[in-house]
């Protein structure tokens, strides 16, 4: 009965969000950009009660064992509710999505036509154990004139609860109605199954997580879905690569942030780069405790790094690990690429403007540097406000999804009695 029960809720929730979204079509760019001013006073006013949550989230995680890349996505600070109070500011600085004339003309017939923008309706929001991201993907839904549906992991199920009822608490002092935010509040797995299945009442599903987690979605969900992608990032550096430049960036995309999708997990190197500078990068590597997983040429040139397997030209780390592919040309690289990849964020470092052009044209990716960081894809950096992810995939959207990935387009024609 309870998971009848479970299920049947998310319908009901599903189906509230549905009419939610109606009222939030009607409202103004000022009254949305209130209401996202209210939710991040509300949410800083109410940082212990979320950090309390939070507590008991990861003390949790620490009985159950998780590693730390997974504890300091899961963990929130006073900063980090700061942070994504300020995103929900930024978003309301954006310009609003909806509403634009994309184009317009009129038939010969003198029928006229607008191409204008709107809503997608009902975003359904599976994701794991990041609680930032509850506040991330509600902001860009509102400002946007979507509902959203929100279904976080189960390991982060107390912080985001609590974000949540205090986001209901400051929507009661707006115009957007509290239902346009909903929250699954069980573990139950049939819930999620039950989210992948209402094409009646949700628009897209959007998930954001590790890889399993996305396979379960694409491969499960009768729904639409904009598909996020795992981040098997690589560096190459080129034979002409400048060596404090290409040291510089590789660290920042390494260290800054290891757990997160846009940090570089291969670095590739051209073999006349590596026989000139192979000592001062490893010293690098030593200076910020990175452990290599390399190929037969490495770990010739370096006993104690790891003889890298196959899972490792794969393998999303998220940890101060790196594996690493010496190779003789721009063309080895590229190949390189193309099998491991995940089509998120890649990097060449060259002085070489031509080879670093082709580089662009070779490589598929959603996002491409010439001499700069990965960790660049990302909403914030790139002026878009907070993302609701990184998309890899082609159709509608693709790399960071900010604003306008959130809206599609209808055709609005006004006429003075034309037949056909």
């Amino acid at each position: 009965m309870t998971i009848i029960t479970e299920t049947t809720n998310v319908k009901k929730q599903a189906m509230a969000a549905q009419k939610a979204a109606k009222t939030l079509t009607l409202l103004s760019t000022e009254q949305k950009n209130e209401a996202l001013h209210i939710i991040a006073d509300t949410l800083i006013e109410n940082s212990q009660y979320i950090l309390d949550a939070n507590a008991k989230d990861l003390e949790r995680g620490k009985e159950k064992g998780f590693d730390a890349a997974f504890m300091d996505r899961l963990a929130l600070t006073e900063d980090r509710i700061k942070d994504f109070a300020n995103g929900l500011r930024d978003v309301s600085d954006l310009e609003d999505p909806t509403k634009n004339i994309v184009s317009d003309w009129t038939l010969e017939n003198g029928l006229q036509v607008q191409k204008v923008t709107v809503p997608l309706g009902v975003i359904g929001m599976i994701y794991e154990a990041r609680p930032n991201v509850t506040v991330d993907a509600t902001g860009l839904a509102l400002k946007s004139g979507n509902a959203i549906v929100l279904k976080g992991g189960s390991n982060a199920i107390t912080s985001n609860k609590a974000i949540v009822d205090v986001m209901h608490s400051a929507l009661e002092k707006t115009d957007i109605p509290k239902d346009a935010v909903q929250f699954i509040n069980t573990t139950a797995r049939e819930a999620t199954q039950e989210l992948f299945t209402m094409k009646e009442h949700i628009d897209v599903l959007i998930p954001r997580g590790g890889g399993a987690l996305i396979n379960a979605v694409v491969n499960n969900a009768t729904v639409p879905v904009l598909e996020t992608g795992v981040g098997n990032c690589h560096i190459y550096i080129d034979k002409e690569a400048d060596i404090e430049k290409a040291l510089n960036i590789l660290i920042n995309a390494k260290t800054d942030r290891p757990a997160v999708c846009n940090a570089a997990e291969t670095v590739i190197i051209h073999e006349d780069w590596f026989n000139k500078h192979k000592d001062t990068f490893l010293t690098k590597m030593e200076e910020f405790n990175i452990t290599l997983h390399g190929d037969d040429t490495l770990v010739k040139a370096v006993p104690s790094a790891k003889k890298a397997e196959e899972e490792d030209w794969a393998n999303e780390y998220l940890s101060l690990d790196l594996a690493v592919r010496v190779v003789g040309s721009l063309e080895e690289a590229a190949d390189h690429i193309d099998q491991y990849g995940t089509k998120h964020s890649e990097a060449i470092i060259t002085e070489n403007a031509e080879t670093a052009r082709m580089f662009m044209l070779l490589v598929d990716a959603a996002a491409l540097y010439h001499n700069a960081s990965t960790r660049f894809t990302d909403g914030g950096a790139l002026g878009f406000g907070a993302e609701i992810g990184i998309s890899t995939q082609k159709l509608h959207a693709r790399g960071p999804m900010g604003l306008p990935a959130l809206t599609t387009v209808k055709y609005l024609m006004h006429g003075t009695g034309q037949v056909r």
